[in-house]
């Protein structure tokens, strides 16, 4: 038996779900930033009174592992943590942009299309990957800064649909290829890993609960404010 809490806050997305056995049972959601340390608890609690089901319940916590937001990563990482430690059960460490992927792949968009979900970094610079049909991936996962050369070699041949609160303001650079397309309304949810990490729980992958850490991909730069003249 695996009941399983996924926590989903890489993004301005805050969600949370309950999984049993790689089915999703319960989820609540909030897209809205800065929103992730005053409501994950209260999602938390939510989504188990929804389902029934008490925390000693749990056999597992999955979490979002970045790529993503500094902060939020670091709310949702740490959440986890504390829940594994009081709980005494495993750690699960889901690949953010794997997951968007998959999700999207569950939409049914296309049987032959690449998936390329993007995460918003700054300007035109993207936490980036392209997945194939079967999540594998295409190209691995990267800080990228997009212009008109970014995946021209793929493109030529290849249908890649770019997603992700990072995908449209990369869409007047991509948009001359007609392999490009581009989806607006895809939101980060955590019933997008349920089938990842009921995968992981089966095989015994399993994070080191006192040394996980999330995958921020670059380091987090802290400005100083300018002195007033």
């Amino acid at each position: 038996m695996a009941l399983i809490l996924q926590l989903e806050t890489s993004t301005s997305s805050c969600s949370v779900a309950l999984a049993f056995n790689g089915h999703t049972i319960a989820l609540r959601e909030l897209n809205e930033r800065n929103a992730h340390a005053g409501n994950l608890t209260l999602l938390i609690s939510e989504v188990m009174n929804v389902a029934g089901k008490k925390m000693e319940d749990l056999t597992a916590v999955a979490v979002s592992m970045g790529p993503g937001s500094y902060t939020g990563l670091r709310i949702g990482v740490s959440t986890a943590k504390g829940l594994c430690y009081a709980l005494d059960i495993p750690l699960i460490a889901i690949n953010t942009l794997q997951a968007m992927a998959n999700g999207f792949k569950g939409l049914n968009v296309s049987d032959a299309a690449f998936f390329c979900p993007m995460i918003d970094a700054r300007r035109m610079e993207v936490y980036t990957a392209i997945y194939n049909q079967q999540l594998e991936e295409i190209l691995p996962v990267a800080a990228r800064i997009i212009d008109a050369e970014s995946f021209s070699g793929l493109l030529e041949n290849q249908e890649i649909i770019f997603f992700g609160d990072g995908a449209m303001k990369c869409s007047d650079v991509l948009a001359g290829s007609p392999n490009a397309r581009f989806s607006a309304d895809f939101l980060n949810s955590a019933k997008d890993f349920t089938s990842l990490a009921y995968e992981k729980f089966s095989e015994g992958k399993f994070e080191d609960v006192a040394y996980f850490e999330p995958f921020y991909l670059k380091d987090f730069l802290v400005t100083q404010p300018k002195p007033l003249k």
